[in-house]
């Protein structure tokens, strides 16, 4: 089968590396266009799938637009049997789709039709789910809208956050997409194909803002650390420690613990410091204490929590902002 492959982010890479080494024939690699760096000093971020291409000798296209009369030609030109797009960027048209005759497959973070969007892992995991996975589905131009071919699902543990499960799933989803082509290839092309999606159990998984990480401690503990949990590397937790009326201090929140999930004692204020110490900091959430173990000063490197109060004596009654500003 001859196969464009459409992707940039690292998810996509464990199934390019796979179907690479399988039988099939990859014929070019299209990935998104480079950032403008700003500044002498910055650099395009990485393209590990255009990395992966440039070491297998594999063409590399870099459309602005995927959908382009001219990228329309060049796709036409390949004569590709089928399209596969992961962790691609942007939505294909239904003439881009066209030009494969089998269409485009995409390997999506989630057990469609829960979190359709551009951060499925991340809202997967700020939402508590206990069970996650991967969806090959036939596209349609509807975003992550068409029939799902294959999927497969893992259990999220208490030390997991969405840099483990997204490292997780992209070496689970190869053999999700090596089934979905062996399932396409054996496709009569008239009888439907795959399964389609239930309209009523849709949820949406829209891309990541930095506002997302403000922490609201009244908030429960539970709540708090699936968000801390939820949103590495970016836009991570923070909240901001008012030392003094003209030093703030933005912590970055990188670990924690919940050490008691359903309490809430009337006379703590939500945001406040219950007790610090070598084991952590804990903070009166509006249901239940979460403890800090790993902080962030904005600026300065990570530290434990018993070493971040060497430095930065916060104190049982000292309280954490509940809505700080973006700044």
């Amino acid at each position: 089968m001859r196969i464009v492959m459409m992707g940039t982010g690292g998810f996509a890479v464990p199934t390019f590396q796979a179907i690479i080494e399988s039988d099939h024939t990859i014929s070019a690699l299209f990935t998104r266009p480079p950032k403008v760096a700003r500044g002498r000093k910055s650099t395009p971020p990485p393209n590990p799938m255009r990395d992966v291409a440039e070491e297998a000798s594999i063409p590399i296209y870099m459309p602005e637009s995927v959908n382009s009369e001219e990228s329309l030609q060049q796709l036409k030109e390949l004569a590709p049997d089928l399209l596969i797009v992961c962790d691609y960027g942007q939505i294909l048209s239904n003439d881009a789709l066209g030009v494969a005759p089998l269409g485009g497959i995409n390997l999506h973070g989630s057990l469609l039709p829960k979190y359709r969007g551009a951060a499925p892992i991340n809202w997967a995991l700020y939402h508590g789910e206990s069970r996650v996975g991967v969806t090959v589905i036939h596209m349609t131009p509807k975003l992550d809208g068409g029939p799902c071919l294959q999927t497969d699902a893992i259990d999220v543990s208490d030390a997991d956050d969405a840099i483990s499960i997204e490292e997780k799933l992209s070496r689970i989803g190869v053999d999700t997409v090596l089934r979905s082509l062996k399932q396409l290839k054996a496709w009569d092309r008239e009888s439907l194909l795959g399964t389609l999606q239930d309209p009523t159990l849709v949820t949406k998984a829209p891309r990541l803002k930095k506002s997302d990480g403000m922490i609201d401690w009244n908030r429960s503990a539970t709540e708090i650390s699936n968000q801390v949990r939820a949103f590495k590397p970016w836009p991570s937790c923070f909240a901001d420690w008012e030392r003094t009326e003209k030093n703030v201090v933005r912590l970055l929140i990188e670990q924690v613990v919940v050490f008691d999930d359903s309490n809430r004692d009337p006379n703590r204020a939500v945001g406040e410091i219950i007790e610090s110490g070598d084991d952590g900091i804990d903070v009166q959430c509006g249901t239940g204490i979460l403890r800090l173990l790993q902080l962030k000063p904005a600026g300065k490197r990570s530290l434990a929590a018993s070493e971040f109060l060497r430095g930065y004596p916060l104190v049982a009654g000292e309280k954490l902002s509940v809505n700080s500003t973006l700044a």
